[in-house]
């Protein structure tokens, strides 16, 4: 599609999304929603500058639509698919670019069960959008849609995230990255509430340090508050918290493989991990698969997004699913990857083991895996390519089951992505270069 990719309509503020954009998306969901009843639609938004122009922007176009908007203001994305699904709206929209710098800015929409929008209507949305479709009537004297302060919702959800923890912290003494974002107002009351002794770093959002060098994609300053500070562990969200990265007590990074691995041996033990399978994606890493193997517990792959996670988990009523990024999803108790969530699933695994993350951990142990991003002319020729195939399988054929190479087309970019894990960084590197040289001989590159 033109504007929607896995994770909705992203790209720089006033650049790629615009309020043009904004207003006609609000425009069309509104119309879409207001055509057999009256339509109630939840919105909220991040910490970015450009969130305020955004929002707006869709309220605009959604009550001159027709209808009605509940505004969470500042928020996470797994609250907006929360209070849509569970007090009956329409749909839900999130204005956030999640880990993307600041000038970044995106649009996502949620359905009424809480799941990301369907692929069919958002392309309905996009021919709005292009003037591909006729024009949509405008609400008239009293079908003119209003906008309501609905700060309540957000509060219901803090509430709902407090009654899924089934242990005290009391004693537990934990650091929390909010990265300047959605989460600064929500994760710190969830664990002070829950008896910790919180210690929090990027907390205070001033419209342009969203994600800047903390949260879940920088966790320099979280790994040295833990060690620093000698805390039990750390847990750092990205600007909309929905993803979830963890430091244990010596200060080693906790990735989503790792989440998924210690979560779902947990589940498993409570029996209560459905089909006795995991979701996750063909970017985790072999080190996870082969972990879960060890434990007798199945897993599915999937294409790369939480969206396609979530699409398996509900299609096979599976418990847990999720990404190394720290996207991870508790079917039980959500639709979506929920990044406070997930710090309160990890906990009660540590605390109901008695043990620490660091134990929990080391139970896995990750492969090298490097991955290279290289601009091609064409994504679909590199990946016929004959001559690339055959290097692909010979190198498939070396590297047996200590390791695996994977070529993936960027889903909005001209880039394919090569992913190597191996039982060494150096043949990571390797088999890169070989892969690298073979598609530039083949004259693939860009700038060949």
């Amino acid at each position: 599609m033109k504007y929607f990719g896995t994770d909705g309509f992203r790209g720089e503020a006033n650049v790629f999304l615009t309020v043009e954009h904004a207003y006609k998306i609000g425009r069309y969901l509104g119309w879409y929603y207001n055509r057999e009843h009256k339509a109630k639609i939840v919105l909220g938004k991040d910490t970015r500058r450009s969130s305020y122009m955004l929002e707006y922007a869709l309220v605009s176009g959604l009550t001159a639509s027709g209808a009605d908007v509940y505004l969470l203001h500042v928020t996470t994305t797994p609250s907006i698919a929360y209070v849509t699904r569970t007090e009956d709206f329409d749909c839900g929209i999130m204005i956030s670019a999640s880990h993307n710098p600041y000038y970044d800015n995106g649009i996502k929409i949620i359905d009424s069960n809480g799941h990301k929008l369907s692929s069919d209507l958002e392309e309905k949305i996009e021919a709005y959008i292009d003037n591909k479709t006729s024009e949509l009537p405008l609400a008239v004297q009293k079908k003119i849609g209003t906008a309501t302060d609905y700060s309540i919702g957000r509060n219901r959800y803090v509430g709902y995230l407090i009654s899924t923890a089934t242990r005290s912290f009391k004693n537990m003494r934990i650091g929390l990255d909010c990265a300047n974002g959605s989460a600064s107002s929500i994760a710190k009351s969830v664990f002070d509430a829950l008896g910790a002794k919180t210690y929090v770093v990027a907390i205070e959002p001033d419209g342009t340090n969203i994600n800047q060098d903390c949260g879940s994609t920088h966790i320099e300053n979280l790994r040295s508050l833990v060690k620093e500070q000698h805390l039990d562990l750390g847990f750092a969200f990205d600007g909309d918290a929905d993803r979830c990265i963890a430091i244990d007590e010596f200060g080693n990074e906790i990735n989503g493989d790792h989440i998924l691995y210690i979560c779902g041996k947990y589940l498993k033990e409570k029996s209560k991990l459905n089909d006795n399978t995991i979701v996750a994606t063909i970017m985790s890493n072999l080190g996870l698969f082969k972990a879960l193997e060890k434990e007798s517990i199945n897993y599915v792959k999937t294409t790369v997004g939480d969206k396609y996670v979530n699409e398996e988990m509900v299609k096979h009523s599976y418990s847990l699913g999720g990404e190394q990024s720290g996207h991870i999803i508790f079917s039980k108790h959500s639709t979506t990857g929920d990044g406070i969530l997930t710090s309160l699933m990890v906990m009660e695994a540590v605390i109901e083991k008695k043990t620490t993350l660091g134990n929990l951990a080391k139970e896995m142990t990750m492969y090298p895996q490097k991955v290279k991003n290289i601009v091609v002319e064409d994504k679909k020729a590199v990946i016929t390519n004959e001559v690339v195939i055959k290097l692909e399988k010979m190198i498939t054929k070396e590297l047996g089951d200590e390791g695996r190479i994977l070529l993936r087309e960027s889903g909005t970019e001209p880039v394919i992505r090569i992913m190597v894990e191996a039982k060494t960084e150096h043949l990571c590197d390797k088999f890169i270069k070989q892969m690298t040289n073979v598609i530039k001989n083949q004259k693939l590159l860009i700038d060949n």
